[in-house]
């Protein structure tokens, strides 16, 4: 399929290329030559305003795609085909699916100043998303559908891809163990603190656990490896391996043996990669480090990562993950409530719309995250489920890749998570039946 421009930029091109691709399974042919375009024997659409005779089909542009610069968009959104666009235009197609889909892949409204929530990340409170009250469905999945529908009654015998739905479960590891391996100052602090509170049934699940007489309560590894080998799961691990603790970061130090045997587990049974800590945020060496040393201790390269805390801002967030070697990121998505952050259910390149160009980084974006259900939506383990079983109707519908975040906290015995372990299981056993 060929699409005529006035102008071919790097925004037109990267669009163009990721609609294609979800469309038609390869990137469209981009030309700004009209002859070229008219002598073309198969399907054509003109993506310009102007008007060329015999062209079955036209969707006028706006002007985001031709823009080099990062200014304030005027959004209305309005209803079409039962839901909701923006950037309404003329021609063929009620609006311009091109620059409308670039501006939420590209996450363009977080490049504008923005409000930051208290762990200096983008409020998601900002986002089109979330005040147009689409932040719980894969938006352009659903407009690429029925564009193709479209390109479908023009072109009847325009080849079409059809993806197929992936269910990709993840876990990230923050903390390993709630009392094993923690050494004496952090166990003694840690006993003394439930003392003072009077949690005489925790000082005592911490004796019979440091005494080997049960298991420790964040300790889910076994059960959940029973689970993804009963219904044939392809999970990936994300590891926490700070050099040194603090605030945000509380993981057994990668120096511990019993950490090291973990994480080799792990790496020879299943895909992994690295949770960079609260304190490489800001710190490119240390980000390098704690990759050299999940390498080291996996025996394998590390390309892989997800933000501890979903902690990234744009363009810098994302360059520093390019320069330190890798090349899919896990990130996309808030840690502040669940849905679809760039608006999408598949994997995309990321535009880094400073430099305008696109990168050779892969996100990968989740839909929804456990903590998210517990701590910031205030949801039970009943109400988290009903949520779960909306993301995977919705991701179904449109055949794009749902994407869970859960931690082996809430799936292991600690009754601060009581009920969620089980709802897991309940979903896995729904989704697979």
């Amino acid at each position: 399929m060929i699409v005529y421009t006035k102008q071919i930029t790097s925004r037109l091109q990267y669009i163009s290329d990721f609609i294609g691709r979800e469309i038609i399974g390869k990137p469209f042919e981009l030309t700004d030559d009209i002859s070229v375009f008219q002598n073309y024997n198969g399907p054509k659409l003109n993506y310009s305003s102007e008007n060329i005779p015999n062209c079955q089909l036209s969707v006028v542009n706006c002007q985001l795609l031709f823009e080099n610069a990062i200014n304030e968009q005027k959004i209305e959104c309005f209803e079409v085909n039962g839901f909701k666009a923006f950037f309404k235009t003329t021609g063929d197609y009620a609006f311009d699916i091109f620059a409308a889909s670039f501006y939420l892949l590209s996450r363009y409204e977080e490049y504008i100043p923005h409000k930051k929530d208290m762990y200096g990340r983008y409020a998601h409170e900002n986002s089109l998303g979330y005040t147009e009250r689409f932040l719980n469905l894969p938006l352009i999945n659903i407009w690429l559908d029925d564009f193709k529908k479209s390109l479908r009654q023009k072109f009847p015998h325009l080849t079409t891809h059809d993806s197929r739905f992936t269910f990709e479960p993840t876990y990230d590891i923050d903390e390993a163990y709630s009392y094993k391996y923690k050494g004496l100052l952090r166990t003694a602090g840690g006993t003394l603190r439930s003392i003072v509170n009077g949690e005489w049934s925790m000082v005592n699940e911490r004796i019979k656990t440091l005494n080997e007489k049960t298991n420790d309560p964040f300790d889910s590894y076994e059960w959940m490896d029973a689970l993804h080998e009963k219904y044939k799961l392809k999970p990936k691990y994300f590891f926490l391996i700070p050099s040194k603790n603090g605030k945000y970061d509380k993981n057994i130090l990668p120096t511990h043996s019993a950490m090291q045997q973990l994480i080799k587990r792990h790496a020879e049974k299943y895909d992994i990669g690295i949770h960079p800590s609260w304190q490489s945020g800001n710190d490119d060496n240390t980000l390098k480090n704690e990759i050299e040393t999940l390498e080291e201790i996996a025996d394998k390269k590390i390309t892989t990562s997800r933000q501890h805390y979903i902690r990234f801002n744009l363009p810098d967030g994302y360059r520093r993950l390019i320069g330190a070697g890798i090349t899919d990121d896990h990130s996309m998505g808030y840690g502040s409530i669940n849905g679809f952050r760039a608006s999408v259910a598949s994997s995309f390149y990321w535009y880094d719309l400073e430099r305008e160009q696109t990168t050779n980084l892969l996100i990968h974006p989740f839909c929804y995250m456990e903590a998210n259900s517990f701590f910031e939506q205030r949801l039970s383990p009943e109400q988290s489920f009903e949520e779960m079983t909306h993301y995977y109707n919705v991701v179904r519908s449109v055949n794009g890749t749902m994407i869970t975040l859960w931690h082996n906290t809430f799936l292991g015995t600690d009754k601060y998570y009581a009920g969620w372990r089980e709802i897991y299981q309940k979903f896995i056993e729904y989704i697979s039946s």
